[in-house]
Order: C-alpha cells, then sequence, then structure tokens
C-alpha cells in the first residue's frame, strides 16, 4: 500500500469497556489491530480503558503489544453482576449492562484526559462506553465516534427466540432498553463505524443520519502463516470465551445435537475446545473423545494444529474474529449464516454454512471423509482474508473517514 506526503496529524483517544489483553477475544483483536494501523500511518493514540471485575487483568507493567500507544490509562472499574442489581434494574428505564459501566473513579480519570490533552476524535469501542457521552461533551471538542462492534439489543433478541418462556420475557426486556440506548447515543454522535455492512445498512434504515461507514476487523497477515499437518486423521476444534452466551448456547448446542452422530461414524476423531469460562454444564454431558483445552496461550497455534473450526452461533451479531483467524491460517470453517454475518466469504467456496442438525452433520461429515474438500476451502480461505482484511489497508480508510468528519484539509491515504 502506498502512502502519500501529509499534513494532518490526528490524536486519537480510544476508550474500551474492558481491558484489551490477552487477544483471545475478537474484541481486543479489533482493538490492537486497529490502533496499530492508525499509528502506522502517523496518529497519535491514547487509551483510557475500563479494568473490569468481569474480565479483570494483573499485571506489573503494560504488555509489549501496547507499546505503540501514547499512553495508556487503565482504571478498575466494578461492574459485577448482583441480584439485587438485576432485581433494582426491572423498575428501571436503563440498560441493567450499560448502567453497571458507570464509575466515579473511571468518569474522573476521563475528564483529567480530556482537559489536558487536544484530542481531534474520541473513538468509543463498542456502544456501552457511550454512557460517559455527556462527559466528554462536556470537557472536548473532540468529534465522537463509535466504533459498533456488534449490535448488544439484536444479540439479546437472537437468544430470546432460542431461549425458555422466562428466558424469552428477561432477554426481551434487556433488549429494549439496550436498543432505547444504542437509538439515543445514535442521535449525539459525529460518526460511526459499523464492523459490517448489514450493521450498517440497519443504521441507517434505523433513521441515523451520521456519517457512517463499515469496516471490518483487519489483520496483521504476516502473523498468519500457512501450516501443514503431519496427522492423518481429521481434527476439530473451537475457540472462543465460554462466558460469551451466543458461544456458549451455540457450542452446547453442537455436542447435544450433533456430536453423537459424528463420533459413531468417526471412532478415532477428537474435538479440541479451547476457551475461559467453561461451565459445568459441559463435562456433564461426559461425551467421548473431547478434550477441553481451557484457556489457551496463543490462539492461531491452537487453530494451526487443527483441520476444521466449527462455530455454531445462532445469537451473535457483528463479526467473529476467531473465524477470520481461521480463515488467515487456511482452515476449513463451518458455521451457521449467523456465524458468516460480515464476513463477504463465498459459502462453500472459502467458508461452509449450514442451520440444522441434518446440514451441520452432513456437512462436517463430509470433510471428515473428504480429506481434499478441507485442504481446497482452506486455500480459498486464505487467499479471500489476504484480499480483504488486510490491516494496513482498513486503517488507511478509517485515517480518511476521520480527516472528513474532521473537516481537516488533508491528503487522502490510497
Amino acid at each position: 500500500m502506498g502512502k502519500k506526503e501529509r499534513t494532518l496529524v490526528m490524536h486519537i483517544l480510544q476508550v474500551c469497556k474492558k481491558f484489551p489483553f490477552p487477544l483471545h477475544d475478537g474484541e481486543s483483536i479489533a482493538v490492537l489491530q486497529l490502533s496499530k494501523g492508525l499509528v502506522s500511518l502517523g496518529c497519535k493514540v491514547s487509551l483510557l480503558t475500563m479494568n473490569t471485575s468481569k474480565h479483570y487483568h494483573t499485571f506489573s507493567q503494560l504488555p509489549k503489544e501496547f507499546a505503540h500507544f501514547t499512553d495508556v490509562h487503565v482504571v478498575d472499574v466494578d461492574n459485577r453482576v448482583t441480584a439485587t442489581g438485576v432485581f433494582m434494574n426491572l423498575f428501571s428505564a436503563d440498560s441493567y449492562h450499560v448502567s453497571r459501566l458507570r464509575s466515579e473513579n473511571f468518569e474522573t480519570k476521563l475528564i483529567e484526559l480530556l482537559r489536558c490533552n487536544t484530542f481531534d476524535i474520541i473513538q468509543l469501542e463498542t456502544t456501552y462506553p457511550a454512557i460517559y457521552l455527556q462527559t466528554i461533551r462536556q470537557n472536548s471538542a473532540a468529534k465522537i465516534v463509535i466504533r459498533s462492534h456488534n449490535v448488544e439489543s439484536l444479540i439479546w433478541k437472537r437468544m430470546a427466540n432460542n431461549g425458555s418462556f422466562l428466558q424469552k420475557w428477561y432477554f426481551n426486556e434487556c433488549a429494549r432498553k439496550l436498543e432505547n440506548f444504542e437509538q439515543d447515543v445514535l442521535s449525539q454522535i459525529d460518526g460511526l463505524v459499523a464492523i459490517t455492512q448489514q450493521d450498517l445498512i440497519n443504521t441507517k434504515l434505523s433513521g441515523c443520519k451520521k456519517p457512517i461507514i463499515d469496516l471490518p476487523v483487519g489483520l496483521d497477515l504476516e502473523k498468519y502463516a500457512l501450516t501443514s499437518r503431519s496427522k492423518k486423521n481429521i481434527s476439530l476444534c473451537f475457540i472462543g470465551s465460554l462466558d460469551w452466551m451466543p458461544n456458549k448456547e451455540g457450542l452446547l448446542w453442537f455436542l447435544k445435537e450433533c456430536w453423537t452422530t459424528i463420533y459413531k461414524q468417526n471412532p478415532n476423531i477428537k474435538f479440541h475446545i479451547a476457551g475461559s469460562n467453561l461451565s459445568k454444564k459441559f463435562k456433564e454431558l461426559n461425551l467421548p473423545n473431547i478434550v477441553y483445552e481451557g484457556k489457551v496461550p496463543d490462539a492461531k497455534k491452537f487453530i494451526s494444529k487443527h483441520d476444521i473450526m466449527v462455530v455454531p452461533i445462532f445469537s451473535g451479531s457483528g463479526i467473529r474474529v476467531k473465524i477470520l483467524e481461521g480463515m488467515a491460517l487456511g482452515k476449513t470453517i463451518i458455521t451457521t449464516q449467523i456465524g458468516k454475518e460480515g464476513i463477504n466469504a463465498t459459502p462453500y467456496k472459502e467458508i461452509l454454512v449450514a442451520n440444522t442438525i441434518k446440514t451441520f452433520t452432513y456437512t462436517l461429515q463430509n470433510c471428515i471423509q473428504k480429506p481434499s474438500i478441507c485442504s481446497t476451502i482452506g486455500l480459498n480461505a486464505k487467499k479471500h482474508i489476504h484480499q480483504n482484511y488486510d490491516n494496513d489497508i482498513i486503517a488507511a480508510k478509517l485515517f480518511n473517514f476521520y480527516a472528513k468528519i474532521t473537516s481537516t484539509e488533508h491528503v487522502e491515504i490510497s
């Protein structure tokens, strides 16, 4: 990618609802990758992040992956879910998911940064930090942009469709409150970065008139080398945080509905599951040839050891970064239509899509019996990612978008 001379140097404050490390989940990867891309274009990027009790990270010094930031500020935030909090929120119009992120200490640090720096852009990672939108307005003239990793209200609506009667009611309430918050915020920001084209379309249909661009998560493609496996038997894997409900819901569905059939037809095959916060429900299934790896230190190394990545998602939104990583490593991905959302890969050429027990089982069995399918789709997948998800190209597009909404004269990056 060529870079032209330019006079514009942006200072961006990236605000996160959780500490973006380790790089085990899509949100953390998305935050770090894009910030590196912007810095490579000459931007100054400061990071203000919550260190929540749910995703608490203990460290004596910042990880080396944070060296590109101009400065990093980490504030502990207690966002624990309590029975009292859930009950009281039933009588409130506010979303409990949002209100749990309200912190006096975090707001104090935010005000301090805004008053001591002249930022061009305040980039809110996900809609949640927009709870501090008025605080930002009162203390900074910077443009406020939300980078929407997914549509949270849509996730809860989809989970409601798959839940019990009580779950349907509660999840729909969560969705309604989140949707009200999202709509209110959209009217107050200066721009929106949607993670998928579908999210962009849905946002425009909802009446949003603000500048908006759709940009997927970019990858540092040099770090995704294609590896060959010496094992004769096809190996399956799943990787993802198992305290994220769509992951938990989808994996339990696959284990209960599909795995026994697959195992009976292929008694030597093993299914390796990597992810944090594994609940008792999984081990209580007591299924054969399931290997629970727990949290793995290197997701790319884990994925590289296997041929097929299973991603059964029925309630998600946004884009599954782990699918992008698997494709970049030349793996065959079998997912659902919702799992594929936001990924413009061609079904049956670069990715496999199945939505029912019968089709998911048949598709997986076909890959196991015909390894050449995996090789062909894996190579196509890797080529597709290299052509469409280069982090440098995506960062340049965002830079140009920011230059336009700040009305600053600049030379466009190509």
